[in-house]
């Protein structure tokens, strides 16, 4: 099959964690299960209500906006945005088109078209069954932020890359929360192919509810045009589906263009100048920003945590923090950083993973944060760090140890004496290597007739006894002197 050139982009829509919606007070609450509670006249269209601008959304794009080192507006406004639906009320869209809050930037090294506010639709509920269809309005009127990429992407995994990497920004900047189980961040994607640097006809893929399902998607379309082109056929500019079940998209309708959508300024919504709002002043705005997701990644990789970890530290925060809190006494302590991360992405981690109920733990349904609560406080899990630099600790009793301190929450250092887990020295650790000899003479045999693999089982019998709390290295030449080969 000839190569082709995939280009893809992306439009991505997030809703923004507000009190109330866009243009009224009604309560903006994702959580509501019950329908049509929080509505009124303005959200539902009656006749003479009339929208005002929800100011905190405003700010809220125009945050994303500087993280994305996008250029904010001086002027925007607002636009209708016509088309008829069931889930539309006023049958038009409050959106924005030519005037959008922010313009350029980029994220994960993809340049940003723009990013601008428009309002959510309700929510068109079909039951099979009884082939009715009925609307909950409480999404109507939430205020809703588009991302619209170029069409610089490549590869479906690439795109799924893009689209994680908004999630996680939104959430540090309190944007929204993002959950695309929720509905709360949905994907379209704009796929094509080419021989050339000229883009092939575009086709937009709808209904991506998870990141892996907007990979499979794209990769399926990706594929499909491939054999459609090879087949002498041409492609169809038009929006498909995707169907889970079958693991394919589907036609839609005609793709439509802008001019389809009459768009016009709102007349019933003022015109804003940025610049001129002091609330919205971009150095104030930038000051106030927190440490976003790239820049901790950097922060992590200078150290010199392995790739992985770091992107587990920026991906669930709480730990990232948490071993923030852990290495603030280390200061430019290297190792002792290196040291606490290892522990913390594999040890810590396991033991959160085992106290948290197994379905909780199925990644293919779940794209928020599993840690959400650590046991263990960041003094106690230093005091445990401290006692591997001190050598006063074998790694084998601080699995054990940190375990311990994980359920029991008691100072680490207490525990270990208590219960002999510290390193044994002297008389103890003499008696505990002899008692090897005597317990394993036909290993002891086989070590002296040159089976050096025979010595190692002997310090693991010794650690055994010790619980761990042996230093391995000393075992073994107190061996090597008591058991010399023949």
């Amino acid at each position: 099959m000839t190569d082709y050139i995939p280009t893809i982009g992306l439009e991505i829509h997030a809703e923004l964690k507000t009190q109330t919606k866009m243009f009224c007070n009604s309560k903006n609450d994702p959580g509501e299960r019950r329908p049509n509670v929080n509505i009124c006249p303005i959200c539902l269209a009656h006749p003479g209500s009339l929208p005002t601008i929800n100011r905190e959304a405003v700010r809220q794009v125009l945050r994303v906006g500087l993280a994305l080192n996008g250029k904010l507006a001086e002027y925007t406004e607002f636009d209708r945005k016509n088309y008829f639906y069931p889930d539309l009320p006023k049958g038009y869209q409050i959106s924005q088109y030519e005037y959008p809050l922010v313009t350029g930037g980029t994220l994960n090294d993809i340049a940003i078209t723009r990013v601008h506010l428009e309002e959510d639709t309700a929510s068109s509920m079909h039951d099979d069954q009884s082939g009715m269809t009925t609307i909950d309005y409480n999404r109507a009127g939430v205020p809703l932020m588009e991302l619209v990429t170029e069409p610089v992407i490549r590869s479906s995994e690439e795109a799924g890359n893009v689209a994680q990497e908004l999630q996680l920004l939104l959430r540090y900047l309190g944007a929204s929360e993002a959950n695309m189980e929720k509905g709360e961040m949905r994907v379209e994607a704009n796929v094509s192919i080419s021989r050339t640097s000229e883009l092939g006809t575009k086709i937009e893929i709808k209904n991506l509810n998870s990141f892996r399902t907007m990979e499979r998607a794209i990769a399926y379309e990706i594929e499909r045009q491939k054999q459609l082109l090879e087949d002498g056929q041409k492609v169809t500019q038009e929006t498909r589906g995707w169907d889970d079940r079958i693991q394919k998209t589907f036609p839609q309708r005609i793709k439509e263009e802008s001019a389809d959508y009459r768009y016009f300024p709102d007349p019933d919504l003022p015109s804003l100048f940025i610049s001129e709002i002091a609330e919205f002043n971009s150095q104030e705005l930038l000051r106030l920003l927190p440490e976003l997701p790239a820049s901790r990644r950097s922060r992590y990789l200078a150290i010199g945590i392995k790739e992985a970890d770091a992107t587990l530290f920026v991906k669930e925060p709480i730990l990232g923090s948490y071993f923030d809190s852990v290495i603030e006494a280390y200061k430019a302590d290297i190792d002792a950083m290196l040291l606490a991360a290892n522990y913390i992405a594999n040890d810590l981690v396991n033991l959160i993973r085992e106290s948290v109920p197994k379905e909780s733990r199925d990644t293919e349904k779940r794209d928020t944060g599993m840690y959400s609560e650590i046991p263990i406080s960041g003094n106690n899990f230093r005091e445990i760090i401290d006692l591997l630099l001190e050598k006063k600790l074998s790694s084998r009793a601080a699995k054990d140890l940190l375990k311990i301190a994980f359920y029991e929450q008691k100072s680490p250092r207490e525990l270990a004496t208590s219960m002999n887990l510290l390193k044994q020295e002297g008389a103890s650790l003499e008696e505990a290597v002899l008692k090897a000899i005597e317990s394993n003479k036909r290993v002891v045999s086989d070590y002296k007739a040159g089976k050096e693999a025979a010595l190692g089982f002997l310090v693991g019998v010794v650690m055994k006894d010790l619980r761990g709390a042996g230093d391995p290295v000393v075992i073994r030449e107190m061996l090597k002197t008591k058991v010399q080969p023949e």
